[in-house]
């Protein structure tokens, strides 16, 4: 159990760690988060979908992605109690879609009994015929039809990270944005933390780095598998069109749609495994997330081209592919939260509180086994 006194640093300002800081801050904790707002930030580029149940993940990984989908409600009533105006998140439906009857009816069939084990918070399941589709989706292939979960939500990544820190300081946290340089071992239980302008020394030490987790943890001694994929998204936007009401689509495949208001229509994404931390956008992936658009929307074709955002999913490598999240072994006051990958909007906030309970002794909430 740590000490209420005892000084935390988290490394990180992404989804696990400002979910983290959060978790801690609002416990009493005396919270430091370090971060450097480096480029290719998962968080800061992802479409934001939270709706599990639609998934096509299973075993443990589901388990967790759908707790964390149970665990929104409480954690934005918490971010609102505190005042702060926008959080980014707006339920407005998934949109399970495809061109086959007999593949949308076998999802159906698993879709159905996880939003009846999640209640409320999943809402309902409405099938929908090729113009119902089309009338809640207007881009949409003629020829779709579509099963309309009316508990899914999305969330802007960047908005929800900024909100959660906002939260984070209310509580008394305090921020650094700034690299950590150098993180060494300065006795049994303190770990030593330069930036550019100072060095701190902390009684526990949280790597929340994403990506660079696994690198922060070589140097201190400490393997773990965790490996960068990129992913590419495209922001459009539908002049003169309301799609702040728009349906989150998922297509039974890898890449989806996720409608944000003013127009914005945000598609991919890719999942380029093997080019490390390289953030370039490339003609490739954009060929790529545009064909898969159109393929299901192609609505969209006269859409304007806004920007292209790249994320470096931090992926973990695990059998079960779940995120590492709890104590280092052999390192008395070290702790990790990383491995997300691309679930980290959805799970972040759950296993972040999870992780500050746990530090502080505190029972957390019955999550899968994420220890190293």
């Amino acid at each position: 159990m740590t000490d209420r006194s005892a000084r935390i640093a988290v490394i990180g300002g992404g989804i696990a760690g400002a979910s983290l800081a959060f978790g801690l801050a609002s416990r009493g904790a005396d919270v430091t988060v370090i971060d450097d707002a480096m480029a290719g930030q998962a968080t800061a580029a992802s479409a934001g979908i939270i709706a599990p149940w639609v998934s096509t993940s299973t075993g443990a990984y589901y388990d967790t992605y759908a707790a964390g989908g149970d665990f929104y409600p409480e954690f934005l009533d918490r971010l609102r109690e505190l005042g702060i105006p926008e959080l980014g998140y707006r339920r407005t439906g998934a949109l399970v879609v495809n061109r086959n009857p007999e593949t949308l009816a076998e999802a159906a069939e698993t879709i159905c009994a996880r939003v009846a084990a999640a209640g409320s918070v999943a809402g309902e399941v409405c099938e929908l015929d090729a113009a119902e589709s089309a009338a809640v989706f207007p881009p949409l292939a003629a020829e779709m039809t579509g099963l309309l979960v009316t508990g899914g939500g999305r969330v802007d990544g960047r908005t929800f990270r900024d909100a959660i820190l906002t939260g984070a300081a209310l509580k008394g946290a305090r921020l650094i944005h700034d690299a950590a340089h150098t993180i060494t071992a300065a006795g049994a239980r303190t770990w030593s933390v330069g930036t550019t302008s100072a060095r701190e020394d902390f009684d526990v030490l949280v790597i929340a780095g994403g990506t660079r987790s696994a690198a922060i943890l070589q140097t201190l001694g400490t393997a773990v598998e965790i490996a960068p994929q990129r992913g590419q998204l495209m922001h459009l936007r539908l002049p003169e069109t309301n799609t702040a009401v728009w349906p989150t689509v998922h297509p039974l495949d890898h890449h989806y749609i996720t409608p944000f208001d003013g127009g914005r229509i945000v598609i991919g994404a890719t999942r380029e495994d093997g080019v490390g931390f390289d953030v370039r956008t490339t003609a490739a992936g954009q060929k790529q997330v545009l064909d898969d658009a159109l393929s299901i929307a192609p609505g969209l074709a006269e859409a304007s081209v806004l920007e292209t955002r790249i994320g470096i999913r931090p992926m973990s490598v695990r059998a079960d592919g779940l995120p590492f999240a709890g104590p280092v072994p052999g390192a008395p006051g070290l702790w990790l939260a990383s491995g997300f990958g691309a679930g980290g909007l959805t799970m972040g906030p759950l296993i972040g509180d999870a992780v500050a309970r746990a530090i502080l002794g505190q029972p957390a909430a019955e999550i899968a086994d994420l220890g190293l």
